[in-house]
């Protein structure tokens, strides 16, 4: 017979949980897909989806922004993604640095949440900038390292380098799906969890 769980406080938890954590996705647009050079990109789409499906199944809020879309410069979001979103409304920018954004500053904060999960192209722009603001206000960031993709491998260990020198948390993706499940009793996660995780991980 199994031992019973330790429960614990999810929102005091120093670890992720649904009721701790948002997401941030930031400019996955068709142009910054194809310019990444430092992973295979139908691995990359494959990560960041299993990202997205774990934020869905777990309730987290997201904030979803893209840059240049209103301005006719760039596309939208990759359907990859805001076909797991659904309903979720892009905050389009025209500042490279998220964080220098006021709607999508407010929109984070409006989460309530200060665990932030970030997943970004490029690693050593687009989420590097944002990620080294939120730190700077208190916030605890989350980048998962295999769902980001630099202009090329030195630009992206940059990146990842100069946010994790300056406190921020690396996860996987893989990291974070068993990170906000936790345990296998809770059932109305069980079976979407092991789905997403075992129709996810690459040969």
């Amino acid at each position: 017979m199994a031992s019973p769980s330790i429960i614990r406080d999810p929102i005091a938890d120093a670890l992720l949980a649904p009721q701790n954590a948002a997401l941030v996705i930031i400019d996955f647009q068709p142009v910054q897909v194809a310019s990444i050079v430092s992973m295979e990109r139908r691995e990359l789409i494959a990560n960041v989806v299993a990202v997205a499906r774990a934020a869905t199944l777990y309730k987290l809020p997201v904030v979803l922004s893209t840059v240049n879309v209103t301005t006719g410069l760039n596309a939208p979001t990759i359907h990859q993604l805001t076909d797991v979103l659904g309903d979720v409304v892009a905050i389009d920018r025209t500042s490279i640095n998220a964080w220098e954004d006021a709607d999508f500053v407010a929109a984070v904060k409006a989460t309530g949440r200060r665990k932030l999960i970030m997943v970004a192209l490029w690693t050593e722009v687009c989420l590097a900038f944002p990620a080294l603001d939120a730190m700077r206000e208190g916030f605890d960031v989350y980048p998962v390292v295999d769902a980001v993709g630099g202009t090329s491998l030195t630009a992206h260990r940059a990146g990842l380098e100069r946010i994790v020198q300056a406190g921020a948390r690396p996860i996987t993706w893989i990291q974070l799906a068993c990170e906000l499940q936790r345990d296998w009793n809770r059932e109305a996660t069980k079976a979407g969890f092991a789905e997403i995780v075992f129709s996810s991980i690459h040969p």
